[in-house]
């Protein structure tokens, strides 16, 4: 017989897409930075968008906008986020939440399926008040006091303040309903080059990274650039340089197959060219879903600052100022996306680990989640020459919305 089933629109996908893209549009991408009018658009965008797939809109007191359906039977929670990164690409976030609100459209009239699927946008999860605000808020992880603090970390606006300019003030934050959905899904461009180099459609995956930080400080002694003999100099910022040289000639004996770590800000003191610098900083990040691999590079880093004090001249400490646990995606949820890539996308998907951080990775320690990624154009993410070609945005919205109707039914 027939399949009678409504089925995905991709031309109505790409028309949301280009919708949200001309909002805020910086060269061929966007700058939407958290609370900025271009994110107050899309979020009322999103707002106007819920009632057509059969969902109830609400904006809580901290940015989130939800979706939620009053039909009986299991709820499966999807979405994303709105905001961008500054000066940014037009994918990261947005097609996540077109893809739950096509979901919700072609699954909640379905006679079917049993159930429906809610829409999320979760505020902030690029980061510019604080880290992952939205998701984290949801699931009872940021406070008042918190909130309070928030400052815009480009502007220095109070996140009161914003919230306040969005007419959010003394509304009520969205909380967990434990027990309401039998899960979370998200979808997200891939931001690395391993489906676009290996030809896949989707990447299914199986973990995210947590991401540890550190500030890594080298005391020396700030003297005469044109006096001090180069054997008695005590320069922080020569130090800082070659315990850098340092970290890439020993990792690599020690990470993981998908370790990344990277240097972040590099700062001198005073940093005048006629003045030999008595204190330098840089930032340091390292990613794994493995912590014991983090444990053991954490532990290299500290004996690498100890050697390097001891044999001088100058004097190096390690201080730890994120910690970010890795988050393990369901494997029932990873079946049901492979499953969907299978009937869509002639089962051209991989299995692998995200190396970035996304909202998901919150809403796991509270349900079972998972993500699906599709191409990235060049691996290109977080500049706005950022894209995907528009065949594979379809593919991934078709099995997106079939990863779904079987999370529901499963």
């Amino acid at each position: 017989m027939p399949d009678h089933r409504p089925s995905v629109d991709g031309a109505r996908v790409l028309a949301d897409l280009n919708a949200l893209r001309a909002i805020g549009a910086y060269k061929t991408g966007v700058h939407k930075p958290t609370f900025s009018e271009p994110h107050k658009l899309s979020l009322e965008w999103l707002v106007r968008k819920l009632p057509g797939a059969g969902l109830a809109a609400t904006t809580d007191g901290i940015g989130n906008v939800f979706g939620t359906s009053a039909t009986p039977g299991p709820k499966l929670l999807a979405g994303s986020h709105l905001e961008s990164q500054n000066y940014a690409g037009w994918l990261d976030g947005p097609l996540g939440v077109v893809y739950a609100l096509e979901a919700a459209r072609v699954l909640n009239i379905d006679p079917g399926v049993k159930g429906a699927v809610e829409v999320a946008a979760w505020c902030d999860e690029e980061g510019h008040f604080g880290s992952f605000l939205g998701s984290r808020s949801y699931i009872g992880q940021v406070t008042e006091a918190e909130i309070d603090a928030a400052r815009d970390r480009t502007s220095g606006r109070t996140m009161r303040d914003a919230l306040a300019d969005m007419g959010l003030a003394g509304r009520a934050r969205v909380a967990v309903e434990p027990g309401r959905h039998v899960g979370y899904l998200e979808a997200h461009i891939e931001q690395g080059d391993t489906l676009e180099s290996g030809k896949l459609a989707i990447g299914v995956v199986t973990s995210i990274v947590g991401i540890w930080q550190y500030k890594i400080n080298f005391i020396g002694e700030q003297n005469h650039a044109g006096t001090t003999r180069m054997a008695v100099r005590k320069d922080a910022g020569l130090a800082l340089a070659k315990f850098c040289v340092a970290i890439d000639e020993r990792f690599p004996g020690a990470c993981g197959p998908r370790t990344v770590w990277t240097t972040g800000r590099i700062t001198l003191d005073p940093g005048a060219p006629s003045i030999i610098p008595g204190g330098a900083e840089m930032l340091f990040q390292i990613r794994d879903d493995n912590p014991a691999v983090i444990a053991r590079l954490e532990e290299l880093l500290q004996t690498m600052a100890a050697e390097a004090s001891a044999k001088g001249p100058c004097t190096v400490n390690v201080e730890k100022i994120r910690t970010g646990a890795p988050a393990m995606m369901n494997p029932g949820i990873q079946d049901a996306i492979e499953a969907a890539s299978k009937a869509f996308a002639d089962g051209r998907s991989i299995r692998m680990p995200s190396g970035a951080g996304h909202d998901a990775q919150m809403l796991a320690t509270v349900m079972p989640a998972g993500m699906l990624f599709v191409p990235s154009i060049g691996g290109i993410s977080h500049h706005w020459t950022e894209n995907t070609a528009d065949a594979d945005i379809v593919t991934g919205a078709q099995v997106f919305v079939d990863a779904c109707r079987r999370i529901l039914a499963g």
